[in-house]
């Protein structure tokens, strides 16, 4: 176990970071389960001349804080992370989670009010600072998979050292192939949506930011979606679990959703009401890696279970810029592999995958050993 924190250390400050001499780095954590990851990226950051700080942030004590918030500490807050923005060059955010539900009673208008006011702030880091975003293994996680923790801890780590750089590699093809497409088709169990997606670029994401990484993403043409998608994995935001969420679309424009859990309707609909942007899609992802099988309910993982789509109501990346903007970005989940209902996906009328599998000769190596 010891070596394998070494190596996810190694993967982040030499691969994902690329830390160098006089870079500031911080580190924000939310368990001292994760020192002795920690120590390590300590060691290595200043093994390359780098100046590193860390942050504890308790994820009860801070929702705590939240449920207690007022307007003047969000203007702390916001001068705060304007603080870390403007003197760091890396930020590293291990998170840990305990439970789901845990940030259910913060107050909406307490949620709206920070994130508009930190939206800026939280842009320029995303898209022009160096981050990497990871979760450390906890009991709940193991028991969302459905495992004993140390064999849990074990396969975590194991997913997030993958060579990225082979799966760099491995993606290419199936990149040059997306920047040539215009029309995209997602048939499969309550779902059948279409959508454009020419002239977007097209970005393979290979452990420089989320860890564990494996998918790769664009944006589709705003005002183009059109059709129905139910998604199969449950997904959980502001606190509430949702499940078999189902979008129906007109023009880019969410006209109805709705979920298993009859009662949280209305709460699903609020999330769509956050702003402008939100009834409408950012982003248009591929789940590929291959060690990923199955969903937990944690969104760094499930979003790259191979043979998934994710497609995210909200804002757009920048490195796909579509012209939404949101403070929701929400990755929903569908798995198209047989075990999971199948589906179909298909690039200007053309079959490209069946069932979690690419039937183009050209992409079936990124099947890997799947049957």
């Amino acid at each position: 176990m010891e070596e394998k924190i070494k190596r996810l250390a190694e993967t982040i400050v030499n691969y994902s970071l690329r830390v160098k001499k006089n870079d500031k780095v911080l580190i924000t954590y939310q368990s001292v389960e994760a020192n002795d990851l920690i120590k390590e990226l300590i060691n290595q950051i200043v093994d390359k001349e780098g100046i590193v700080f860390t942050n504890y942030n308790d994820p009860v004590i801070n929702n705590v804080l939240k449920e207690k918030t007022t307007s003047k500490r969000i203007d702390l807050i916001k001068e705060y992370q304007q603080f870390e923005l403007d003197h760091f060059d890396c930020f590293i955010n291990i998170k840990y989670n305990l439970n789901d539900y845990e940030s259910k009673n913060i107050p909406n208008n307490i949620r709206d009010e920070i994130n508009k006011k930190t939206y800026s702030i939280h842009n320029k880091l995303v898209n022009g600072r160096r981050w990497v975003l990871l979760n450390y293994p906890s009991y709940v996680d193991s028991f969302k998979a459905k495992m004993k923790y140390d064999d849990f801890k074990e396969y975590a780590l194991r997913v997030m050292t993958i060579d990225y750089q082979a799966m760099m590699d491995d993606i290419k093809p199936l990149k040059d192939l997306m920047e040539k497409t215009n029309r995209v088709r997602l048939t499969g169990n309550g779902t059948d949506i279409s959508f454009s997606i020419k002239g977007l670029p097209v970005i393979p994401c290979v452990g420089e930011s989320n860890i564990p990484d494996g998918e790769i993403f664009t944006s589709p043409v705003k005002t183009s979606v059109n059709g129905v998608i139910t998604y199969n994995t449950t997904s959980t935001y502001n606190g509430e679990v949702f499940s078999n969420i189902r979008l129906e679309f007109k023009d880019g424009k969410i006209i109805k959703a709705s979920c298993s859990e009859e009662n949280k309707n209305v709460k699903l609909n609020e999330i769509f009401d956050t702003d402008k942007g939100s009834r409408y899609i950012g982003e248009f992802s591929l789940g590929l890696n291959p060690k990923i099988l199955n969903p937990m309910g944690d969104i760094l993982y499930d979003e790259k279970i191979i043979g998934s789509i994710h497609f995210t109501p909200g804002a757009a990346y920048k490195e796909s810029y579509n012209g939404n903007d949101s403070t929701v970005h929400w990755d929903l989940v569908l798995i198209q592999r047989k075990e999971y209902g199948g589906g179909e996906l298909y690039f200007d009328d053309k079959l490209i995958r069946k069932d979690g599998l690419f039937v183009l000769e050209e992409l079936k190596h990124l099947n890997y050993d799947l049957k």
